[in-house]
């Protein structure tokens, strides 16, 4: 029951690393990879689309689907 909870508790999280900054998930390896290049009238209108893409994809990504390696998992740096 616990592991069920914890995937239940995920957050979207900023992710920086040496190599890369990105939106992620808290419990897989799922980051936010933008599909299109920026698009809008304007420069609110761009960031709106921009977080709607980036809250969907993440509200539907599914964790088993990305999981973390075994010897790059580090949960310590993640919330529980």
């Amino acid at each position: 029951m616990r592991q069920s909870m914890k995937t239940f508790m995920r957050q979207m999280i900023w992710i920086k690393t040496e190599r890369m900054e990105a939106w992620g998930c808290s419990q897989c390896d799922w980051t936010f990879k933008p599909s299109d290049p920026l698009r809008g009238s304007s420069l609110d209108e761009m960031k709106q689309i921009y977080l709607d893409q980036r809250e969907r994809e993440f509200a539907s990504h599914i964790c088993a689907a990305h999981p973390r390696a075994k010897s790059a998992r580090d949960d310590s740096r993640f919330p529980r």
